[in-house]
């Protein structure tokens, strides 16, 4: 009975993390940046279906599609800030990581770019939520770094809406893009994550 509290007060404890934590609500005219690489940019559909163009039409809200296919964590790190002082946005959205993930770049300095871009982010007075980008393995799932990343910074996360979205052939252009579908599908997890933590 008491190993049964313990593990009870211990489940408790995991659910007051930084995933409960409330974002100030975007108003009408709200712009959300959504940063990242080919996921963002919307490699395999039109620039219509992208998960930015929809969520546009889901939130009622600015959405900028500041997607660049290929792009490195690094690269993303650079590129940002004059993107922060061009939009001035509300939110920024963040998937990144993917490509160094592929290319087997260090796991450890991609985790470090995306808490760079979340204080820059933050230093201009945008919230930031976060999308996690899978592993490329025979069963998808989140790589490990990304809830970190999420613990460490009170960042809310979206931590298995892609692996799930890829690990169906109907969601998918090609092996690591989703499509039309799967774009959707992305731009409805993420309007979900906004509303469970009261952006919308």
């Amino acid at each position: 009975m008491k190993k049964f509290a313990l593990l009870f007060l211990a489940s408790l404890l995991v659910g007051c993390g930084s995933s409960s934590d409330s974002l100030t609500p975007l108003s009408g005219d709200a712009v959300i940046l959504a940063f990242g690489d080919s996921l963002t940019f919307g490699t395999g559909t039109t620039p219509d279906k992208s998960y930015p163009a929809v969520l546009q039409e889901l939130s009622g809200r600015k959405v900028v599609n500041a997607g660049i296919p290929g792009e490195l964590s690094a690269q993303g790190l650079a590129r940002l800030p004059g993107l922060l002082d061009a939009h001035r946005p509300d939110l920024l959205i963040l998937i990144h990581g993917g490509n160094d993930i592929l290319r087997k770049k260090s796991l450890e300095q991609a985790a470090d770019n995306l808490r760079k871009m979340i204080a820059l982010a933050r230093a201009k007075g945008a919230e930031v939520v976060m999308m996690a980008v899978p592993n490329p393995t025979l069963i998808l799932s989140p790589a490990d770094f990304y809830a970190s990343v999420a613990e460490e910074t009170g960042v809310p996360i979206e931590i298995d809406a892609l692996a799930d979205i890829l690990q169906f052939p109907s969601n998918k252009s090609d092996t690591i893009h989703p499509n039309a579908k799967g774009y959707r599908k992305m731009a409805e997890s993420l309007y979900a994550l906004l509303e469970d933590h009261q952006a919308l």
